[in-house]
């Protein structure tokens, strides 16, 4: 969940996993989902920190079908300024660790990588 409790899901989105057309959908109990944010690529996970910035981890920053293991972590702030925190440093990333920043980004397949990253938006 997210700001105010509503619940905050991220498209992975389908063939051709076209780059740019993921969204992160905003949920509230008994109102249809809203577009809380766009532009983005193959997301696999979203979480937001205490300060109310959302992280969109995507699994391919080019989109699935290229054939890169690079993906990203976007931080989206609540007043829309957008910035990559992990420009290259990601192969295959699998998922967000829970709780307090930094956040853990799990690779989904690297052996040759290290088994997390820690990250901190500071």
């Amino acid at each position: 969940s997210g700001p105010g409790g509503a619940l905050y899901v991220g498209t992975l989105t389908g063939f051709p996993f076209t780059p740019g057309t993921a969204k992160v959908y905003k949920i509230v109990p008994g109102h249809a989902p809203t577009v809380y944010a766009g532009g983005v690529t193959n997301i696999i996970d979203v979480q937001f920190d205490r300060w109310g910035n959302l992280y969109v981890l995507e699994i391919s920053k080019a989109g699935l079908l290229t054939g890169s293991s690079v993906g990203a972590l976007i931080k989206l702030t609540p007043n829309g300024y957008r910035t990559e925190i992990t420009a290259g440093r990601l192969h295959t990333p699998a998922g967000l660790g829970r709780g307090h920043l930094p956040l853990s980004v799990v690779p989904l397949v690297a052996p040759d990588r290290p088994a997390a990253a820690k990250l901190s938006p500071y």
